[in-house]
C-alpha cells in the first residue's frame, strides 16, 4: 500500500492486488517501530537503517494524513523496556553499554523509576530502560489511512491472489491472477513470507514463522494503561505490550518454526498473558478482545 500510494503519486498506473489487502500479518501486527530496543551486536547497519526510517516516521505519518484525510495512528510517546530477575537486568545493562557505544539515547532506570514514568507497572519489574526515540504505529489505522490515500491517488485495488510473478527469460512480463495472467511492466512482490513461492529467485530467501497475539481491552474501573510501549523480559522471556488510542493493548509474542500455522493455542495464550500480568498486574481487569 505504502509503495502503490508513493507510485501512484508519480504518475504510474498503479494496480494492488491482494485476496485481503490490508490483512493477514500486518493486520495483527503489535506496530513496535523499535531498532533500538530490537539492537544486537554484529547488526549495527540494520541499527542505523532502521533509525533513520523512525527518524523518517513523523514526516511520512503527517504526509499520509493529509493524503488520506485521517488519522495515521503513530504514537511518538517512545519505550520503555523492563526487567524482572538478575539475569534479565544483565542482558538489559549490556544492550544500554551496547547502544551506549553507538552513542545512542537509552537511560538506565530503577523499577521505582520505571513506575514513576509507567504506574501500570508492577513490583516485580526490578529495572530496565527508556528509549524514547522507539516509536510504534496502530497498525489497523494506518493500513486504512494507506488503502485511502492510495485509492485518492489512482491505485487499482483487486482482490485477487497472486500466483506468480511472469517473465520471458530477459524481463518480467506480468503476474498470473486468480482470474488470469495481468501484463505489467514493473512488479513489485510485497507478500510478506508468501513472497518465497512467486518467483524462483526469491526461493528460500524469507519463510515463515509463527507469531500469536493477543489484543486486551481496558474496561470501566480497571487500572489505567501505559501510555508508552512496554518491552519486557520475564525469567528471559520476551514479552511486550503496545498501547492503543482507545484504551487497548496488543500483547505479543510467541514465535515457533510451525510454517503457516495460523490457529491460536491454549499455550500460547497462557504464556503470554502470564509474562505480561507479570510487568502489568492490572491487566487481569481487562477484557479479552481479540
Amino acid at each position: 500500500l505504502s509503495v502503490a500510494w508513493r507510485a501512484a503519486l508519480r504518475g504510474h498506473d498503479v494496480v494492488l492486488s491482494d485476496p485481503e489487502p490490508g490483512r493477514a500479518a500486518s493486520w495483527v501486527a503489535g506496530g513496535m517501530l523499535a531498532p533500538v530496543t530490537e539492537a544486537w551486536p554484529g547488526e549495527e547497519e540494520l541499527l542505523e537503517l532502521g533509525v533513520a526510517a523512525v527518524q523518517g516516521w513523523p514526516t511520512f505519518a503527517a504526509e499520509l494524513e493529509a493524503a488520506a484525510g485521517r488519522p495515521a495512528g503513530l504514537r511518538t510517546d517512545g519505550t520503555i523496556v523492563a526487567a524482572t530477575g538478575a539475569g534479565d537486568r544483565a542482558e538489559l545493562d549490556s544492550l544500554a553499554g551496547f547502544l551506549a557505544r553507538l552513542g545512542r539515547d537509552v537511560e538506565r532506570l530503577s523499577g521505582r523509576e520505571l513506575r514513576r514514568l509507567e504506574p501500570a507497572l508492577g513490583p516485580d519489574v526490578r529495572g530496565g530502560l527508556s528509549v524514547p526515540g522507539d516509536l510504534a504505529v496502530d497498525n489497523r489505522v494506518l493500513l486504512a489511512a494507506l488503502r485511502a490515500a492510495a485509492e485518492r491517488a489512482g491505485v487499482r485495488v483487486v482482490e485477487r491472489a497472486v500466483r506468480a510473478v511472469l517473465d520471458d527469460g530477459a524481463r518480467i512480463t506480468g503476474v498470473r491472477t486468480d482470474s488470469g495472467d495481468v501484463e505489467a511492466e514493473t512488479v513489485l512482490v510485497a507478500a510478506g513470507a508468501h513472497s518465497a513461492a512467486l518467483h524462483p529467485a526469491l526461493h528460500g530467501l524469507v519463510r515463515p514463522v509463527k507469531g500469536e497475539i493477543l489484543r486486551i481491552a481496558h474496561r470501566a474501573g480497571a487500572f489505567p494503561p501505559p501510555r508508552r510501549t512496554v518491552r519486557a523480559l520475564v525469567d528471559g522471556r520476551p514479552v511486550y505490550a503496545v498501547p492503543r488510542d482507545d484504551g487497548g493493548l496488543v500483547i505479543g509474542a510467541t514465535q515457533a518454526e510451525l510454517g503457516f500455522d495460523t490457529e491460536v493455542t491454549v499455550g500460547g495464550v497462557r504464556d503470554l498473558l502470564r509474562d505480561a500480568e507479570r510487568i502489568l498486574p492490572g491487566i487481569a481487569e481487562y477484557a479479552l478482545a481479540e
